[in-house]
C-alpha cells in the first residue's frame, strides 16, 4: 500500500487528537503500523487517500449491510436534509421508525431513540435499575456494551466476585455493583443467581458475543438465562446493537427464539449515521420520563437524517413488508438469503485454505458475521479467544492488507459481509488468504 498522504495525515492527527484517532481500535495498536485514511467508499470497497482500492470486511463496524453509499440511503439523507438537519422537536421519522421496530421485533412494545449503541445500553441499564429498584447488574466477560461506567468492568478473581474497573476514570464504587461471568458456563450462571439473584436489576449480554472475535451461545444457555432472570425478577437486556437486523429482521433474539425484557439497537438502524435505540415491555418503558421517574434525554435523539437513512436501510432489507418478526425467505432476491450464501462461501473457502496450509484456524460464522481465530482449540468464551496466536494474526492482517483485503485490525473483532459483496470478491479474498497462510 502507498502511505504518503495517510502518514502525513496521521502525523498531523497525533498533534491534535489523542493517539491520532477518535476510536482506539483504529490506531492499529493490536497489529502494529499506522492506520490508513479513507477518501471514499462505495459498495464493498474503500479507497484510501493514496488511491489504493480495498475490499472492505469492516463495513463501518457493522452498519454497512447494504454496502457503502447505497443509492437509496444517499437519496433519503439528501431529501431529509433539504427539510433541515435537526429540529429538537418531534418529527414523523421518529414515529415511523418506532412502529417499524416494534413490528419487526416482537419483544418491543415501546421504543425510545437515542444517539449511539453506548447510550442505548447505558440507558437500558438505568431503566432496569429504576424499574426493579435494585443496583447490581450482571454482564459477561468478552461482551462489550459501550463505554458506560457500569459496563467497563472486567471479571474479578473468582467466579462469584464482583468486578473491578477496566478503565481509568471508572470509580470502584460503580464497578462493585457489576458482576462479571464467563460466557457459556451454565453452572457459573446458576451459582450467580443463587447468591445474588434477588439483588440483580439486570443481566445484559450480546446474544452472539462479537467484540472478542465471534462465538456462539451453546444450546440451552440462553434458555437457562431467560428462566433464571424470570424467576428472580431480573430484567434481561439483549444487546442487539451489532446483531439487530444483521442476523435477520428479528435480530439474534428471533434467530435463537429468545424474548428479552429490553433490547438495545444501533448501527444498521441508522444506515451508517449515528443512532441508538432501546425498547421492550410497556411496563418497563413507561418508567421513563416524562411518564416515570427514570430520566433520559438527548438533543439529537430521533435525528431526521439518521432515521431517514435507517428507514431506507430497513425497507431495503424487507422490514417494511413483514407482518411477523423473524420472517425468513428462501428467495434468491432476499438480502438475508444472499448474505447467508456469501457467508457460507467465505467460511468454506477460508477453512479449506487453512487446512491446505496446516495453519491452526478456528473459523466462526453466523450469517454475515465471521471471525478467524489462530488457535487449534474451539472458542466458546473469552478465555478460549485469548489463547489465539495474536502475532500470527498480525502477520495475516498485514499480508491481506497488502493484497487489497481490509479486515478488522484486531484478532478480537468480528468481520462483516454486505449485500454489495460478490462471489468474485469472496474468491479473491480466499485466494489472498491462501497465499498469506502459506507464509505463516
Amino acid at each position: 500500500m502507498k502511505r504518503t498522504r495517510s502518514d502525513a495525515l496521521f502525523a498531523e492527527a497525533l498533534t491534535c487528537i489523542p493517539g491520532g484517532v477518535n476510536s482506539p481500535v483504529r490506531a492499529f495498536r493490536a497489529v502494529g503500523g499506522q492506520p490508513f485514511f479513507v477518501d471514499r467508499a462505495v459498495g464493498a470497497r474503500v479507497w484510501t487517500v493514496d488511491g489504493d482500492e480495498l475490499i472492505d470486511y469492516v463495513g463501518t463496524w457493522g452498519p454497512a449491510i447494504l454496502g457503502h453509499a447505497h443509492p437509496r440511503l444517499i437519496a433519503a439523507v439528501k431529501a431529509a436534509a433539504d427539510h433541515g438537519t435537526s429540529f429538537g422537536i418531534p418529527n414523523p421519522f421518529e414515529v415511523h421508525m418506532a412502529r417499524l421496530l416494534c413490528r419487526a421485533v416482537p419483544s418491543l412494545q415501546k421504543v425510545r431513540m437515542c444517539n449511539s449503541g453506548t447510550e442505548a445500553c447505558m440507558s437500558a441499564i438505568r431503566l432496569a435499575r429504576g424499574f426493579t429498584r435494585r443496583d447490581k447488574i450482571l454482564k459477561f466477560d468478552g461482551c462489550y456494551h459501550g463505554h458506560g461506567d457500569s459496563l467497563l468492568v472486567k471479571a474479578g478473581s473468582g467466579a462469584l466476585t464482583l468486578g473491578h474497573p477496566d478503565s481509568a476514570g471508572v470509580p470502584a464504587d460503580f464497578a462493585k455493583h457489576t458482576l462479571v461471568l464467563p460466557f457459556n458456563e451454565p453452572e457459573a450462571l446458576r451459582a450467580a443467581f443463587a447468591t445474588y439473584g434477588r439483588e440483580l436489576a439486570a443481566v445484559i449480554l450480546e446474544l452472539v458475543p462479537a467484540n472478542a472475535g465471534l462465538y456462539l451461545p451453546r444450546p440451552g444457555y440462553l434458555e437457562l438465562l431467560r428462566e433464571l432472570t424470570a424467576a428472580h425478577g431480573t430484567v434481561l437486556i439483549a444487546d442487539e446493537v451489532m446483531t439487530g437486523f444483521r442476523l435477520g429482521l428479528g435480530g439474534a433474539q428471533a434467530r435463537f427464539g429468545l424474548t428479552p425484557d429490553l433490547s438495545t439497537f444501533g448501527k444498521i438502524i441508522g444506515g451508517g449515521l449515528p443512532v441508538g435505540a432501546f425498547g421492550g415491555r410497556t411496563d418497563i418503558m413507561d418508567c421513563l420520563a416524562p411518564l416515570g421517574p427514570v430520566y433520559q434525554a438527548g438533543t439529537l435523539s430521533g435525528n431526521p437524517l439518521a432515521l431517514a437513512a435507517g428507514l431506507a436501510a430497513l425497507e431495503e432489507l424487507g422490514a417494511a413488508d413483514i407482518e411477523t418478526a423473524g420472517r425468513t425467505s428462501t428467495s434468491e432476491a432476499d438480502p438475508y438469503t444472499r448474505l447467508e450464501a456469501l457467508g457460507a462461501q467465505l467460511e468454506e473457502g477460508l477453512k479449506t485454505a487453512a487446512k491446505s496450509t496446516r495453519v491452526p484456524v478456528q473459523m466462526q460464522r453466523i450469517g454475515s458475521m465471521f471471525c478467524a481465530y489462530f488457535t487449534a482449540e474451539p472458542v466458546h468464551q473469552l478465555a478460549d479467544a485469548m489463547r489465539s496466536d495474536r502475532d500470527r494474526f498480525r502477520r495475516f492482517f498485514h499480508g491481506m492488507l497488502d493484497r487489497g483485503i481490509y479486515l478488522a485490525p484486531s484478532q478480537f473483532e468480528a468481520g462483516f459481509l454486505s449485500t454489495a459483496h460478490t462471489p468474485t470478491d469472496i474468491e479473491q479474498t480466499v485466494r489472498a488468504a491462501a497465499e498469506v497462510l502459506r507464509t505463516l
